[in-house]
């Protein structure tokens, strides 16, 4: 059973490839793959890291006036 590829928009079977060209297929797919996962990785970080910048300001207002805007603002 053959398998389709996209390089620059052209798609290709991997039924005209050597066994070499099939193992460069299935090299790209897990490069693509780990590409992705790395994508998301970076974006959960970036989403933590706005996180902690948000705690951190809220611990600076509450260091300099005394007022702590997280029980102002809790749901309790």
């Amino acid at each position: 059973m053959s398998e389709s590829f996209w390089i620059d928009g052209v798609e290709y079977s991997t039924e005209d490839l050597s066994k070499e060209g099939c193992n460069l297929v299935k090299q790209l797919k897990f490069t693509q793959l780990k590409l992705h996962e790395l994508s998301n990785q970076q974006a959960l970080m970036k989403k933590a890291g706005n996180a902690y910048i948000a705690d951190l300001k809220m611990e600076i207002v509450k260091e300099r006036s005394g007022v702590d805007l997280s029980a102002l603002f809790a749901d309790d």
